[in-house]
């Protein structure tokens, strides 16, 4: 889906709601950004965004033209860019991973902007139940990624970002509407990305937390 579909709807989804609200012409650092997809999403819905990544391996040659890139361990490396630098961050899909995210989140909590907000999401607690799938090109159930590290559920989350002096401004499950309405049209077909997709959206597999640095 090119999000620029999104530009006058992006309450259709969790995340364009809060890359929406960023600054016009601000700054927004992703965390963890992996092969560049979600960052493309981005600069799709905000082309007038100055994109920052960080990620221990990543693919900076796909990320978005003129993306500013660090290769770091976000458990253990301080971030280049300066405090109060950035008027937005999103962390989608790796505190999971980490075997301690305080280090991340304190980092965050440095980078922000007086006001600015940081968007975290990870599996939802619910996935710890959720059936395996046959098809190991999906994983439904938490545990059927061998890179998972633990759940991190938003209690944890909460209490990470207060200590580094963040407040929690919402939290809750995050969906894109269009694919989860679209699961009762793909129910019977055989699997696929467009399948699985629509799935996990209309399951609510994801949760999210949203914190800010105190004005």
């Amino acid at each position: 889906m090119n999000w620029s579909h999104l530009r006058k709807f992006p309450w259709l989804d969790t995340r364009a709601s809060f890359v929406a609200t960023t600054p016009r012409g601000g700054a927004l650092l992703d965390l963890g950004s992996s092969d560049g997809e979600t960052l493309g999403h981005f600069a799709e819905l905000r082309p007038d965004l100055r994109l920052f990544a960080v990620d221990l391996d990543g693919s900076p040659e796909r990320y978005p033209a003129g993306s500013q890139f660090q290769r770091a361990n976000l458990e253990t490396d301080r971030l280049r860019w300066p405090d109060a630098s950035m008027d937005a961050i999103t962390c989608m899909h790796l505190v999971e991973h980490l075997h301690e995210i305080d280090w991340l989140v304190q980092e965050s909590a440095r980078l922000l902007k007086p006001g600015a907000k940081i968007y975290i999401e990870t599996p939802h607690r619910k996935s710890l139940s959720l059936p395996s799938l046959k098809d190991a090109s999906f994983t439904l159930n938490f545990y059927d990624d061998p890179t998972h590290v633990r759940l991190v559920d938003i209690e944890t989350l909460a209490q990470a970002v207060r200590r580094a002096g963040l407040d929690v401004v919402a939290s809750g499950t995050s969906r894109n509407w269009v694919f989860a309405s679209a699961w009762p049209v793909y129910v019977f077909r055989p699997a696929s990305r467009q399948k699985f997709t629509s799935r996990i959206h209309w399951l609510g597999w994801s949760a999210y937390l949203i914190a800010a640095r105190p004005s």
